[in-house]
Order: structure tokens, then sequence, then C-alpha cells
């Protein structure tokens, strides 16, 4: 008797996100459902991939693809938005070429010299940086591209003033009390070395100085206090000659070594030049929420994984269902930095990612945290499809579901002015709904978010889906 093979999966529906950009375009007017509030007046910015291959090949990793920048505008109860792709010397050095020029994290070079000498590729696609009245575009393996505040337009790269050195992380973090925000970078080369900054409220950017790393390895997000800096760079190491053989992309070439342990690494802002570092059980951390000093003691709020399984599902997200659970979880670690040690505590056992807190309780202590989670345990292998708010205090969660086949962003806190409250406030979401093939804005009320949206901003077409964005107040 023949046997019959299994049907293969169909692919799913938000698959259709991963398409190109459809069109670039100004601002234009945008269809509201629901009421905005009056009182929500200014700009958010979502910056992501956009295009996700050239001349016919498929970028290797979700990581790769071309950067572009949505801005949604809301003011006395409409909305306007605009869409555009980034143009960096090497985006454009590939399009008219028609072909991969270099390499990046999930796709290599199509040659040896190129991939010893022909630089690295600013995709421009990570996140959104506001600083004195100027809009950036980041990515974590360059430096800073400027965007044109009034319409998006690409004004280029910048190294602000000639501080900035060949790499300018994603992940900047505000601290409330110094009124200024820190970054980071990492220079690769004989010494990996880590660059440490910071960007006041007013100019200008100052390099703290910097200090090595223990060899070439990942660092993706930190988190800042009143006080401290704080990176927990996790036993991920980069074979790097044997990419440079062609064998494999940098995201084929990580090693994990859970031996190595995971380093604790705590920077005094005022005095950079006395870090302590220690070493704590292997774990890897995409992204940070936020951190803040209680008696004594640093606690840092962020997702954790057991290992880099997840780079493997950041890869597949792209191409279709995950076969690796990435398995981030919430959790909250006390440094005890005399003692040099970390104790983490799971706060949560929802997958999640992109935790976020209000930014008036940026590097202090706060209350709520708001993340993009998995409704339920069977969802996993597809992107979030739920608004998360969770109270770190009792640990009580309220999930927030916008639809079937509904799948919101990183949530972004917007203060209510006047407001006192930590979560008297919106939350707004970038939102891909996969059955209309449409994004949107979906605008909870921090309070009650399980009532659901009290207004959605509708595109006329999809956006990808984007990793991280920031709200610009109205001026």
């Amino acid at each position: 008797m023949q046997s019959t093979a299994p049907s293969p999966r169909p692919p799913p529906s938000w698959l259709k996100a991963f398409r190109d950009l459809p069109h670039a375009h100004g601002f234009e007017p945008l269809k509201v459902e629901g009421s905005l509030p009056r009182d929500l007046k200014g700009m958010l910015v979502r910056v992501g991939p956009v295009s996700f291959g050239v001349g016919g090949q498929r970028y290797g990793h979700w990581f790769d693809g071309d950067g572009g920048v949505l801005a949604v505008r809301m003011a006395d109860g409409g909305a306007q938005a605009a869409a555009r792709p980034i143009d960096t010397p090497s985006i454009r050095a590939e399009r008219e070429a028609g072909k991969v020029l270099y390499s990046n994290y999930g796709t290599r070079a199509p040659t040896l010299w190129r991939r010893l000498f022909g630089g690295v590729k600013n995709a421009a696609n990570t996140s959104a940086m506001t600083w004195n009245g100027r809009l950036f575009a980041l990515v974590e393996a360059a430096r800073p591209t400027e965007l044109l505040l009034e319409d998006l337009r690409t004004l280029g790269e910048t190294d602000l003033d000639g501080v900035v050195g060949p790499a300018f992380s994603a992940h900047p973090h505000a601290v409330v009390p110094r009124r200024a925000s820190y970054n980071f970078g990492v220079r690769y080369g004989p010494v990996t070395w880590l660059d440490l900054y910071e960007l006041p409220d007013k100019p200008c950017v100052r390099h703290l100085g910097g200090l090595p790393l223990p060899g070439p390895v990942l660092v993706h997000d930190f988190i800042a206090t009143a006080n401290h800096l704080v990176f927990l760079v996790a036993p991920v190491r980069m074979r790097l000659f044997r990419m440079m053989l062609g064998k494999g992309s940098l995201s084929d070439n990580f090693d994990w070594r859970p031996e190595l342990g995971t380093e604790v690494i705590v920077v005094p802002i005022d005095r950079p030049s006395k870090a302590v570092r220690f070493q704590a059980e292997p774990f890897h951390a995409w992204h940070f929420g936020n951190g803040f000093e209680h008696g004594g003691r640093i606690y840092v709020d962020y997702v954790r994984y057991p290992d880099f399984g997840s780079n493997q599902w950041l890869s597949e997200q792209t191409k279709g269902w995950a076969s690796t659970d990435a398995q981030g979880r919430l959790h909250r670690a006390t440094l005890d930095v005399k003692a040099g040690t970390l104790r983490s505590e799971q706060v949560s056992d929802r997958r999640c990612e992109f935790p976020s807190v209000s930014p008036l309780r940026a590097g202090i202590r706060h209350r709520y945290m708001y993340l993009a989670g998995h409704a339920g345990p069977a969802t996993w292998r597809g992107p979030q499809d739920a608004v998360v708010k969770v109270d770190m205090d009792t640990g009580a969660e309220t999930v927030v579901t916008l639809g079937a086949e509904h799948y919101p962003s990183e949530p972004v806190f917007i203060p209510r002015p006047g407001g006192s409250a930590e979560d008297d406030g919106w939350l707004l979401t970038q939102t891909y709904d996969a059955a209309q093939d449409q994004t949107y804005v979906a605008v909870l009320d921090a309070r009650t978010p399980g009532a659901g949206p009290v207004a959605r901003v509708l595109l006329n077409h999809h956006f990808p889906f984007t990793f991280h964005g920031t709200w610009v107040p109205k001026r």
C-alpha cells in the first residue's frame, strides 16, 4: 500500500508583511477609526527593514533588510503618515550594482576581497533616535544616518561632529535625572573595544571613554541607571576568520560557549575608568527595559534567553514558521556590585520581547513594563500577537490581543500632558492586520489597555514589521 506524504504547511498569513515596502510617499491624511485623544500631539517614528533583497538575491536574515522609516503625525484628533526607504551610500551602491556587495549580519559578500576590505553595510534598519531636534536612523554596525524631520528624506551618515566612531549602537537609553542619554559602539580589531557616549539634552556629544571586551563578542543592547551603565555580555563568540574565508555569514559563525559564562560590566558614568567586571551564569539578552538603583543594589529588567537559539528564530521569521522556540521571558536581575553577584528572577512565563517603560521613569524606579508578547503557548512560531502590560510590583499581567491575525510591534508609551500616574498616557503600537494586508497604529489607554484601542490609525498599504521607534512631541 502506497503511503501518502503529509501535506506541507501553508505559508502563514503574516509572512506577507515581509514583502518590500510597496511605495514611498510624503505625509498623507489617514483614516481614523474611533477617537484619537485630542491632546495626543506629536509623531510616532518607526524604523525597520523594508526591502529584503537585491538583484534577485534574498538577504539571509531579517536583520539584513534595507532600512525604511514610517512616521505618523497625530494632532487635534487627526493623523497623517509618511513612509520612505532610507538611502545610505552602501544601500545605494548595491541597488546601482544590482547585487550584494557587502557582508551583513546573515548575508556574505561575494568575494574574499570584499569580505576583507569592502567595509560594512549601513542598513539603517533598527531604531530611531531624536536628539536636540534631529532625527536619526540607527543600526549597531555603522554610524547614525540623519533624516529630515519634516519629510523623512535622508540627509546622510554622520559622526556627530567627529565624536562617534565607526559604530554607534541602535539602543541609546535616557536617564531622567541626568537629562542625558547614553549609548555605545563596538569596534572590532586585534582588540575588541567598547566605546561609551553621552548625549546631553543640550549639545554636544561626549565620548566618555572605552574598555576592552573579551574577544569578538555580540553586544546588542545595555541599560543605564542614574549612576551606572550596565552591560551583560553573553558567551557568544564570533568565528571571524572562518567567516572571512567565506564559510558562512556572521550569523552562521556565532558560537555559543556556555562554559565562559556571561560577563557583567558595570561602568560608573562619572568614573568610567573604574568599571567593575564579574562573571554570572550563561544566558543571552537582546533587549533591556529599564534599570534603577535602590538600597545599594542595581536592578535591571530585561528579556532573558537560556542560549542563542533566538538567532535562528529571528532568521526563520522571514521564511515562515520558526522551528526553534525563542524562549524569551521577562526577568529582573539584582546586581550586588561589591560582592560581584547577579541574581535573576523570572517575572512572567510569557514569551515576550521589546520591553519598555514610561520615558518619565528612564533610569529610575518604575512599576509598569510594556512589551510585545505571545498571547498563548502555541503562537511562538510567528511574530508577537499581543501587547502586554506587567505590574513589576505584583507580577499581574494585562494581555491585549487586537484581533485575529493582528501582529503588534514594540509598544511606545506616551505620557498624558499633566498626568501624574506612571501609566497615565497611551500605548502606540504599529500593527499588521494579516487578513486585510494592512498596517495600522493602535492607540491604547495605558491605564486600561484591556478595553482595546481607543483609536486605530489606518495606512492604505502594508508597512513591513519594524523593530523600534520613538515619539517626537509636537513643537
